[in-house]
């Protein structure tokens, strides 16, 4: 997650520090980025025409829409509908069928069982099913929308371009018993006890270390402060007690957390065992910068997953905490080759979590800082409140939806003027403008996005 390295100089040579540690080393996975490498980058990746209408007019409906047409009221699936979408032939379908059936009792006619085509992109996949650009209209298209499946199938680029209209989700497993572990898990925490609804924040802030330093003082403690303030349960483990004890307890042991935020450096590598390790939370174990190669006890990674998460919903801000793209945004990231999602969320959701949301690909600090200014936290803060108030998952995320349309769209104003009237528009605005646009795009949607807490008084 970069900021500004404080060098004296305002110029545009200024590094920028960014987030992720490489296991083999225990070093950066990344090398400082500068303002005028990124805005660089930027002058050459603008989003495409059509995306970026779609996000405009996104920006100029704003928060009365929560991304579905007027009239519809996002917390009813009866009223904006419910589908699973699934590659050609997908043996997926029988062992959600639990998770199905109780969709489909709730969605009535508005549910849906949809297919994307190889190489269909979201305008693909809209026109064969009735549905164009526009607020969503539940009789075409169901608002929410459960990709399930391979990202090499249903890939992350179409999940970020259908949710800029929709409530959109992803579910990926190894094998049939564990898709069928989830959907046996949402129906019954629908059928649960309504419960006190409550949040826990973990941050770690390792030695030596300004990313995590930043992450933890300028938005857990932020958020924290944010939640209380409207008399939320939250607790927080910041420092020097978010260890990776401490998170193993908390996701394994009974507390008012039912929402889970971490900050921390997401682990990656280039070695085979990138599989099971990239996107593994770092902890308030390791030594930071210098150590050497990180050890299991740093980390916190899917194998240790022993039981059932306690948290319903986990918040992860990581570097590729959600999941690995086939090939990077950055010219400096890993290369995969294959998309995947990360191993951490997939054996949350397969022992009973209901939701996770986390990054795919990098991280950057403008989640949460922007241009100097104070901890910017609205959109963070707003969905976390929307999710402890019993909204669901996938409609709580419009909050960050909105942000997202907000930048690129000035991001996009800002080069449409460099390039049909000359306009000069410095490194570090359009640095920043990228790098935010890229960041408030990737927050992903893991698990179905009709999921919600059912918070209820304490007994």
């Amino acid at each position: 997650m970069p900021t500004r390295v404080d060098s004296g100089e305002a110029d545009q040579s200024e590094a920028l520090v960014v987030n992720g540690v490489d296991a083999e080393t225990g070093g950066y996975l990344f090398a400082p980025d500068t303002a005028a490498d990124l805005a660089a980058a930027a002058r050459g990746d603008a989003p495409d025409d059509r995306h970026v209408r779609a996000l405009r007019r996104r920006d100029r409906e704003r928060e009365p829409t929560f991304g579905v047409a007027y009239g519809h009221d996002p917390e009813d699936l009866a009223s904006v509908g419910w589908a699973v979408v699934t590659a050609p032939g997908s043996p997926v379908l029988d062992a959600l069928r639990p998770l199905l059936n109780l969709r489909r009792a709730q969605a009535g006619p508005l549910y849906r069982e949809l297919v994307v085509e190889p190489g269909d992109d979201d305008a693909d996949f809209l026109r064969r099913h009735g549905a164009g650009p526009g607020p969503a209209e539940p009789a075409k298209v169901p608002y929410y929308l459960l990709l399930a499946g391979d990202p090499d199938e249903l890939p992350f680029t179409l999940q970020y371009q259908l949710d800029v209209q929709y409530a959109v989700g992803r579910l990926h497993f190894d094998t049939a018993d564990e898709y069928a572990g989830y959907a046996a898990a949402v129906v019954a925490a629908e059928q649960a006890p309504p419960r006190p609804p409550g949040a826990h924040l973990f941050g770690a802030r390792n030695p030596g270390d300004r990313a995590t330093a930043l992450s933890a003082d300028r938005l857990v403690e932020p958020l924290r402060a944010e939640l209380a303030g409207h008399g939320l349960a939250v607790a927080a483990d910041v420092g020097e007690t978010a260890t990776k004890a401490r998170l193993a307890g908390l996701l394994a042991e009974p507390h008012p957390g039912r929402v889970l935020f971490t900050a921390s450096h997401g682990v990656g590598t280039s070695s085979a065992r990138a599989r099971e390790i990239q996107g593994a939370l770092l902890c308030q174990d390791w030594p930071g910068p210098g150590g050497g190669p990180l050890g299991a006890g740093h980390f916190f990674a899917g194998a240790d997953v022993t039981g059932k998460p306690v948290p319903e919903i986990v918040f992860s801000f990581a570097c590729y905490g959600a999941g690995t793209p086939a090939t990077p945004d950055f010219a400096d990231g890993h290369a995969s080759g294959k998309a995947y999602v990360a191993r951490l969320p997939q054996r949350l959701l397969a022992a009973g979590g209901l939701g996770f949301v986390g990054h795919v690909d990098r991280v950057w600090s403008c989640s949460f800082l922007w241009q100097g200014l104070d901890p910017q936290i609205g959109a963070l803060a707003g969905t976390l409140r929307a999710l402890l108030a019993g909204q669901r998952l996938g409609s709580a995320m419009e909050y960050l939806n909105q942000r997202y349309a907000a930048i690129a769209t000035e991001l996009v104003t800002r080069l449409d003027a460099l390039r049909r009237t000359g306009k000069r528009v410095d490194d570090q605005t359009l640095a920043a403008l990228w790098t935010a646009t890229t960041d408030a795009r990737n927050y992903s949607v893991l698990g179905d996005p009709a999921v919600r807490l059912r918070p209820g008084e304490d007994t």
